[in-house]
């Protein structure tokens, strides 16, 4: 199976990272007979210094004719000081709208060694299992009008949907609530807000299509509470783009490892953009310590929901879960009595569990 894998490595630690997840998974499309054909394009703040844009045409170009898009980090104090419009973070949502990628999802689980870690007590968050999908492309972050008026004296931004928008994530949302526990959460604002209350209506009306799923809503700022005192009653998590965007990061630090987690936004026919959600971290960048982990999960999202590669994607999750079994940690993470690796250490052990694993299970295979 040959699958073209757009490369968009961005800035800070963005390159070091990709450079990781580009050698796991030549190592699993070695184990399993693939073949990935690997592009590179600027996108951000290195976009803007090398086209003086953070969205270059060639880019988007080259993401429309991909199976799937691996994306490093984008941003940095560098071009803090340029005007929004054009900004790095530009080129993010930018590609995003071009390629119609309605869908965020954020899987939140933690990992046994480093749950001590975490700011709530290993007891709340032992167990934790969330997956966060958020609605994209729509809202406030793209609504119009968004300006300031009456002579910089007032300002106004715009939430706005389309019915078809809402029902398109919601949709998705149950279809993923279907493939693990059969619990979706809906968070809305529906006590203040119009757009929720639209919101709430279209989940009560698709739920009918789903009657094996059970739905609960939640007030925003009560999910917000929930989060942090009993996480482990979430399965699903449904909600808008504003929402989403607060409560996918409050979520990130439960489990005392945001260098740990990936997030998938993708489309109806699969198509999809994967980056782990950790930032560029431009004061570690070149210096061989940047934490690899999340990247190299974001392209095990990659295989599952883009590639339909099930079995792969496993193979990656189980051996960054052995590396942190063994003890291997970058400086970010903290296990206990472990060994304190840098990106590349990390990144070879990662490849060392998934080489050693295929060994064991070609040996067994052969004695069955």
């Amino acid at each position: 199976m040959n699958k073209q894998i757009i490369l968009l490595p961005g800035d800070g630690i963005g390159k070091e990272i990709m450079e990781s997840a580009k050698y796991v998974l030549n190592t699993v499309a070695s184990e399993f007979g693939h073949r990935f054909t690997f592009h590179s394009h600027a996108i951000g703040g290195d976009a803007i210094d090398q086209y003086g844009t953070p969205l270059p045409d060639d880019t988007i170009n080259a993401c429309e004719q991909a199976d799937a898009i691996l994306l490093g980090a984008v941003g940095g104090k560098k071009w803090e000081a340029l005007p929004g419009n054009i900004r790095p973070e530009q080129g993010l949502l930018g590609i995003r709208k071009k390629l119609g990628l309605f869908a965020n999802l954020r899987p939140i689980q933690g990992f046994a060694p480093l749950l001590h870690a975490s700011p709530l007590k290993e007891e709340v968050v032992n167990g934790s299992d969330i997956l966060i999908i958020r609605e994209l492309t729509g809202g406030l972050y793209f609504g119009k009008p968004s300006e300031r008026i009456k002579d910089g004296k007032a300002v106004v931004d715009t939430l706005y949907y389309e019915r078809s928008e809402m029902e398109r994530i919601v949709e998705k949302a149950f279809e993923s609530a279907r493939l693990r526990r059969k619990h979706l959460t809906s968070v809305d604002k529906a006590n203040v807000l119009e757009s929720s209350r639209l919101w709430r209506e279209v989940v009560n009306e698709k739920s009918k299509e789903y009657p094996d799923v059970t739905v609960e809503h939640m007030l925003v700022d009560a999910a917000a509470m929930k989060l942090i005192t009993a996480p482990t009653q979430f399965d699903v998590i449904v909600t808008e783009n504003l929402f989403g965007d607060i409560l996918s990061d409050e979520a990130s630090v439960l489990t005392g490892s945001l260098g740990m987690l990936p997030s998938a936004s993708i489309r109806s026919d699969g198509v999809g953009l994967y980056e782990p959600v950790h930032g560029s971290a431009p004061d570690i960048a070149g210096k061989g310590i940047a934490n690899p982990l999340g990247m190299i999960l974001s392209a095990a999202l990659m295989l599952r929901h883009s590639l339909q590669m099930e079995e792969e994607a496993d193979e990656i999750e189980e051996a960054v879960r052995a590396c942190l079994e063994q003890g291997y940690h970058t400086a970010d993470l903290s296990v206990k009595n472990g060994k304190q690796v840098g990106t590349k250490e990390m990144t070879e052990a990662v490849v060392e569990n998934i080489t050693t694993k295929s060994v064991s299970d070609s040996i067994c295979s052969t004695y069955a």
